[in-house]
C-alpha cells in the first residue's frame, strides 16, 4: 500500500464520504449507498467472507487494503477493519490506485 492511497482515504474521510464499523457498513451495503468496501488484510476470515458475500450479492466492489491499524490511521481514528466509501468519484479513484 502506498502513501498516496492512505492520503486519499484521509481526504475522503475529511470530506465525510467514509463509513466505518461492521454494522453501519452492512446497512449501507443493503441500502446500496456505497461505491466501495475496503477490508483490512488482517480482518478475521469470517468477517472477510461475510463482507465479500454481501458486497458481491449487491454488486459493490470490495478491495483488501492494508492493515486495520493503517486504515484507522488514514482516517484519523483507531483501528478499522471495514470502511465503506459513499461517493463514486472517491471510490473509482481508490479502485484505480489499488488495482494499478
Amino acid at each position: 500500500m502506498d502513501k498516496a492511497f492512505y492520503s486519499f482515504l484521509g481526504l475522503a474521510a475529511k470530506a465525510g464520504k467514509v463509513k466505518t464499523g461492521e454494522e453501519l457498513v452492512l446497512r449501507e451495503i443493503r441500502n446500496q449507498s456505497l461505491y466501495l468496501v475496503l477490508i483490512a488484510a488482517d480482518a478475521s476470515p469470517n468477517t472477510k467472507k461475510k463482507f465479500k458475500d454481501k458486497s458481491s450479492s449487491y454488486r459493490i466492489p470490495l478491495r483488501v487494503a492494508g492493515s486495520r491499524d493503517s486504515l484507522g490511521e488514514a482516517i484519523g481514528k483507531g483501528s478499522r477493519v471495514i470502511i465503506g466509501i459513499t461517493e463514486k468519484g472517491f471510490a473509482d479513484k481508490m479502485i484505480s490506485m489499488l488495482d494499478y
